[in-house]
C-alpha cells in the first residue's frame, strides 16, 4: 500500500493528515518521502516528533498551510475524523497538480472465540457503554470500513478537481502471542476507557479464550482506502 501510493504521487512532499503517533508517516519516510504530519492531540504529536517527524498541532480543516503546496495528501486511519467535502477542498488546495489524495484505514476480524469472550466480558465490564464488539467474528466487519471510503469519494466528487476516486482493498493477516495482543486490545477504544479494574477483567477473559487456541492468535485484517489525482483544473 505504502508502495502504491508514493509511485501514484508525481514527488516527495507528503503530508499526512491525523498523523497521530506517526506510524503511516514514519513509513512514508522509509520509502524516501518528506512527511509533515498534521494531528490535533499535542500528545500524540509530541510522541511522533520524538522519531524525528516534523508535526504541526491543529484540525486538518483549521490548520493554515501557509502557502505550503504537496505531491500527497495521506491519512491512515483518521479520514473519518475530517469532513469529507472540507477535507477534499483543503487537499485540493494544497495538491500540487498530478498529486494524490490517499485516505486509508485497517478492519480487523478477531477468531469467533476470541470476539465472543471478548463480547460477554465487555457487556459486563460496560454495560451502559454502545460499544458492541458481538460483531466481531463476523466476516461483514472486514466490509465495514468500504463504506466510510465511499463517503470519502462523495465528498471528493463534490468538490471536485481530481479524477474519479479508486478505491482498493488489501487483505492480509498477522499473528499474535497473548501478551501481544492484549497490549494491542488495551489500546482499543472501549477498553482503553475503562476503569483499570474493569479492564483487567475483560483482558483477563480475552487470555483465557487465546490460551484455550494454544496463546497464538491470527487475526484478518482488510485495509481500505482509495486514491485521486488532483488535476489542473481548480475547484
Amino acid at each position: 500500500m505504502i508502495e502504491r501510493i508514493a509511485a501514484a504521487s508525481p514527488g516527495t512532499d507528503f503530508l499526512n493528515v491525523g498523523c497521530g503517533t506517526g506510524i503511516e508517516a514514519r513509513q512514508f519516510r522509509a520509502a524516501g518521502r518528506r512527511v509533515l504530519g498534521v494531528e490535533p492531540d499535542p500528545r500524540m504529536a509530541d510522541f511522533a516528533r520524538e522519531s524525528g517527524l516534523e508535526v504541526e498541532v491543529a484540525t486538518f480543516e483549521e490548520w493554515k498551510p501557509a502557502g505550503r503546496t504537496f505531491d500527497a495528501v495521506v491519512s491512515g486511519t483518521a479520514w473519518h475524523w475530517v469532513d469529507p467535502v472540507a477535507g477534499a477542498a483543503k487537499a485540493a488546495r494544497v495538491l500540487r497538480p498530478g498529486g494524490v489524495l490517499a485516505p486509508f484505514g485497517h478492519a480487523y476480524q478477531l477468531p469467533p472465540t476470541v470476539a465472543e469472550t471478548l463480547a460477554t466480558a465487555y457487556r459486563r465490564a460496560a454495560p451502559e457503554s454502545p460499544i458492541n464488539f458481538s460483531g466481531q467474528s463476523g466476516g461483514s466487519v472486514l466490509n465495514a470500513y468500504q463504506a466510510l471510503y465511499t463517503k470519502a469519494a462523495e465528498g471528493i466528487r463534490e468538490v471536485g478537481g481530481f479524477g474519479e476516486p479508486e478505491l482498493w482493498r488489501y487483505d492480509w493477516e498477522r499473528s499474535y502471542r497473548r501478551e501481544e495482543l492484549l497490549d494491542l486490545m488495551s489500546t482499543w477504544g472501549g477498553v482503553s476507557d475503562l476503569p483499570s479494574e474493569r479492564m483487567a477483567e475483560v483482558l483477563t477473559a480475552v487470555d483465557g479464550a487465546v490460551d484455550a487456541l494454544g496463546g497464538t492468535v491470527t487475526l484478518s485484517y482488510a485495509t481500505w482506502g482509495l486514491t485521486a489525482i488532483r488535476t489542473d483544473a481548480r475547484p
